[in-house]
């Protein structure tokens, strides 16, 4: 029991620093996963709104909800599909370009902090036990 109480503990303190960053750029936790999968896909043109879905595990009714905030702000935009008029692809758009850079550093920072008082070896540990519990829970589903 004493390692779910501790992880509910540390995941508390986790969405605490890491949602307050994303406070600070008007965003919630969310709408930052969306941007930084545009920005670390890299794809000039965008990807669909289902390929969206997939990479954000979101409904399409909930995708909808956060591009439709995110266009509003003006940091991603919908534009036509080249190939497939039924289609649009989303986009980062200028504004959300500039924002990236300085909101990944702020979220790194955030995390590097809390990451701090573990020396590297207990940092591997950590993370390989943690990933062994993951494994196991997921092969259980």
């Amino acid at each position: 029991m004493g390692i779910f109480t501790r992880l509910y503990r540390v995941l508390k303190h986790v969405d605490r620093r890491v949602n307050a960053v994303f406070r600070e750029h008007g965003l919630k936790e969310g709408e930052f996963d969306l941007l930084a999968t545009l920005y670390r896909r890299d794809a000039p043109d965008g990807l669909t709104p289902n390929e969206l879905c997939e990479a954000v595990v979101l409904t399409s009714g909930a995708m909808t909800h956060r591009l439709d905030r995110l266009v509003e702000r003006g940091l991603v935009e919908r534009v036509a599909h080249p190939s497939d008029r039924r289609s649009v692809l989303v986009r980062l758009s200028e504004a959300g370009r500039a924002m990236i850079p300085g909101l990944l550093d702020a979220y790194l920072e955030s995390l590097a902090q809390m990451r701090s008082g573990l020396a590297d070896e207990q940092a591997d540990a950590l993370a390989n036990g943690l990933r062994q519990l993951l494994l196991t829970l997921e092969e259980r589903q």
